[in-house]
């Protein structure tokens, strides 16, 4: 019987043995696709329509939330209830543009503002603290810069879903948002320039439907003045003319659309200056 050396049976048996699994993936971090863009494309402002103490229960303990909460508090500052990395649920059924669905896109700012009460001369809606809206602007603009935000994309509750939300209502100072160079704005002397042809001849439904969509705005496109519509158009006038935002398309509203959703024709190019001629010998 021949006997197999003992190194040789080693090594056979070894050969033969299943090697243990990695604990743990292995990665190469060399490589980074081109085909990617940041998750966060909005921003979108609230308010609580409650006080500090009960807007961060609500928050906190239910279903709805948001990225941050700004209290009302002197002074005031943020809670930050969701990381950024995360959604959070305080967009709700919502479009804007091509995207449905803004929980998944977007970052969430809840503001503690009472929001309205009715009355017998009809709603009134309360001021937001000047304080407040500081806070606000210097978030934004961190946001702003991290993400990369287009300037279109911080919008109102209202803005995504026209036909079931108000805030963050007509009190909100969205000109001090422009202002800080945050959100565009309808240019005055644009507006000035387009509104006696308005005057003088008002679109029809269907200008205004148009318009109003390509601005990014869920609205119906069926030539018709009904309540969807008209809740549209309130929202727009509610943001950009906060003086009379009852839903009627008038010269004004279509000047201030127009203006939004026309861009500023670019200048000619400058001819090209011919190069001196070379001095004669």
């Amino acid at each position: 019987m021949k006997i197999v050396p003992l190194l040789a049976l080693t090594a056979l048996v070894a050969g033969c043995a299943t090697a243990p699994p990695p604990a743990a993936p292995r990665f190469d971090h060399s490589q980074t696709a081109r085909g990617q863009s940041d998750r966060i494309k909005y921003i979108i402002v609230h308010y609580t329509v409650s006080d500090t103490p009960r807007s961060v229960k609500t928050l906190t303990t239910t279903d709805v939330s948001a990225h941050y909460l700004l209290t009302d508090t002197e002074p005031p500052f943020f809670y930050t209830l969701v990381d950024e990395s995360r959604q959070s649920n305080h967009a709700g059924y919502s479009s804007w543009k091509i995207y449905n669905q803004l929980n998944s896109a977007s970052i969430g700012i809840e503001i503690v503002n009472p929001g309205f009460k009715e009355t017998p001369e009809g709603r009134v809606y309360a001021p937001f603290k000047q304080a407040q809206i500081d806070q606000l602007i210097l978030l934004l603009k961190d946001i702003v810069k991290r993400h990369n935000i287009a300037p279109g994309n911080i919008l109102g509750h209202n803005e995504i879903a026209p036909q079931r939300k108000q805030d963050p209502g007509p009190l909100f100072p969205w000109k001090q948002l422009a202002d800080a160079g945050l959100i565009p704005w309808p240019e005055p002397s644009r507006v000035a320039a387009r509104l006696p042809g308005f005057q003088e001849q008002l679109p029809e439904v269907t200008w205004f439907q148009r318009k109003l969509a390509d601005h990014g705005y869920a609205v119906p496109q069926n030539g018709e003045l009904d309540q969807a519509t008209r809740n549209v158009i309130s929202v727009f006038q509610t943001k950009y003319r906060p003086a009379l935002y009852d839903g009627t398309p008038d010269a004004e509203t279509a000047a201030l659309l127009d203006v939004l959703t026309t861009p500023i024709p670019a200048l000619p190019a400058a001819p090209a200056t011919p190069a001196p001629a070379a001095p004669a010998e």
